[in-house]
């Protein structure tokens, strides 16, 4: 495919819980926060996804706290529309990526579940929420790079006479980052995203969700494509025999601690129950039954096997078109250690060997 480059996305949690473990101190805890960080930057990451629920401390100060200690790290930010006005929004992205020296990519949340995106009044159906998504967008890129006033008489925001007096270090503006598998969501994100997030699924199937979502940008008139992101939980050790033996005490400890979802009402949670069903082993080390143990919560298949597996595993996908590889395993802090330590040194030296190759 000629010089793709290859980037790696961790976690910033801002407590040591996990599917697996309980955590030990509060939902904040600043000095783990720092301290899972710097392990990402001192091993190979390129960025931590700081993840939004609504419970959860609030990821913008907890993201600008983590800016102003770090000075490498790159930070995806994830937003929930329903939470704030777009033009506040904007300048709070803006602001941050002041603070970090343009470090921040923002990524969209739409909500998965109705129930969630209640707990902090979102009434809107799943198909309105996408479209609220796309025009909230719109307009925060439009306030990163419009230098004059503007209006607005949308859908769902209406307002008149806006300029921000803060802009993005990053020009002409931070990248937008989308998830989502259904059609609203391949729509909405084939149209306006620069990155487009997946979960992890057999290569088949992530194949075609890569050319749903180019098709979707073609016919949104683009004649560039979102980057494809593909996230997963990888399990590593020595030998493949050792590998396997964490895999099934990791799946004993999810059932210990996470109950599983029921009849989740999102795309993406019911792809990974869907592929879970026909199988728990696919392609070279993707396994999913920690997907199933959790209802298919989040980013939840598994890549299992040495680390020289799982760097093979995830070579195939970039094989595909994936030029993000996000992952994170169970124990937080120790396994961004190992993978970074094991595994991004083999992926970055196979894709420089693939460019070489090319060129």
């Amino acid at each position: 495919m000629g010089d793709m480059p290859v980037e790696f996305l961790g976690i910033a949690a801002t407590n040591n819980g996990s599917e697996t473990t309980a955590r030990s101190g509060g939902s904040f805890d600043k000095d783990y926060t720092v301290r899972l960080a710097r392990a990402h930057e001192d091993h190979g990451w390129d960025r931590v996804l700081f993840a939004y629920h609504s419970g959860a401390p609030e990821p913008a100060a907890a993201a600008a706290y983590l800016a102003a200690k770090l000075d490498k790290l790159q930070i995806l930010l994830a937003h929930r529309p329903n939470v704030s006005y777009p033009t506040f929004a904007a300048k709070t992205f803006a602001t941050l990526d002041q603070i970090s020296d343009g470090r921040i990519t923002v990524h969209f949340i739409t909500g998965g579940t109705d129930q969630e995106q209640q707990r902090e009044g979102d009434y809107l159906t799943k198909d309105e929420r996408y479209g609220r998504t796309r025009e909230y967008i719109q307009i925060v890129k439009k306030a990163w790079t419009s230098r004059e006033r503007f209006s607005h008489d949308g859908e769902h925001y209406r307002f008149a006479d806006f300029v921000s007096d803060v802009f993005p270090v990053q020009q002409p503006r931070p990248r937008v980052s989308f998830g989502g598998s259904s059609p609203a969501a391949y729509a909405a994100g084939g149209a306006e995203a620069d990155i487009f997030c997946l979960w992890g699924e057999p290569l088949e199937e992530t194949a075609q969700q890569i050319s749903s979502v180019r098709e979707a940008a073609r016919l949104a008139g683009r004649t560039d494509v979102p980057k494809i992101q593909v996230a997963f939980r990888p399990i590593i050790a020595p030998t493949e025999e050792l590998a396997w033996e964490k895999a099934y005490r990791t799946l004993d400890a999810i059932k210990a601690h996470t109950p599983a979802r029921k009849n989740p009402q999102n795309t993406g949670s019911q792809r990974l129950l869907a592929v879970a069903d026909r199988g728990e082993r696919f392609d070279r080390a993707l396994w999913t039954p920690t997907a199933a143990a959790t209802g298919g919560a989040g980013n939840s298949n598994a890549l299992v096997g040495t680390p020289e597996t799982v760097a093979q595993a995830l070579l195939d996908y970039y094989d595909l078109g994936v030029e993000i590889l996000s992952a994170r395993g169970y124990d937080l802090l120790g396994d961004a250690i190992d993978f970074g330590r094991h595994v991004i040194p083999i992926v970055r030296e196979e894709v420089a060997k693939r460019d070489r190759a090319a060129a």
